[in-house]
């Protein structure tokens, strides 16, 4: 079973049941010492795009939104321990040329990685692939604000939903990520790691 790590801001870890590390828009918090087999950057603001931080494996693929998104068109990418499916993110901060979510799948789990992103139409076409996790950010300067969110995470429809990306400058805002109120809201602070399970 893999393993999350949420290491605060938008950065997460994941870890695989069979050991492979993947890296999610590595920027600030711990946990930067497990050698990363996969980096995934979102887009290149200077939040989300530190690559040099984890340590790698040799060939440890480095995936951003630039193979991501090639001629408007969104990209798969396919490992022997993942596959990545990059998915639509903009909003007034945020063109939608330049940025992407992902929808990763490890040990037979699907996450929704948001990125930073507002409401998009490919929310209501994820909610038909029933995920188990949602990852969404909400600090209402750069991404959606709490109300946004909760509209998101209820269009989506993930098994549970977990809020990042809380208030710029910040690892975390736990005032904040309580207002995360709907139905499967998993609230994980800088640190803390969870099993991810398919949830049935």
């Amino acid at each position: 079973m893999a393993i999350l790590l949420y290491q605060g801001h938008g950065s997460l870890r994941v870890t695989t049941g069979g050991g492979k590390v993947i890296y999610i828009d590595p920027f600030v918090g711990e946990g930067y010492d497990k050698p990363a087999d996969l980096i995934l950057v979102t887009h290149q603001h200077h939040d989300h795009n530190c690559v040099e931080l984890p340590a790698k494996n040799p060939g440890c693929v480095i995936w951003q939104n630039t193979q991501a998104l090639q001629a408007g068109k969104y990209q798969t990418l396919r490992l022997d321990f993942a596959t990545v499916e990059a998915v639509e993110a903009y909003n007034h901060h945020h063109k939608k040329s330049e940025c992407v979510g992902y929808l990763l799948t490890v040990d037979g789990v699907t996450v929704y990685f948001a990125g930073d992103t507002g409401e998009t139409e490919e929310m209501t076409r994820l909610a038909a692939r029933h995920l188990a996790y949602a990852v969404l950010p909400m600090d209402a300067t750069y991404t959606m604000d709490v109300p946004e969110a909760i509209r998101c995470a209820n269009r989506i429809g993930a098994k549970r939903s977990i809020p990042v990306h809380m208030a710029p400058g910040k690892l975390y805002d736990p005032n904040r990520a309580k207002k995360f109120t709907v139905p499967g809201a998993l609230l994980i602070e800088p640190g803390e790691t969870v099993s991810l399970d398919a949830l049935s």
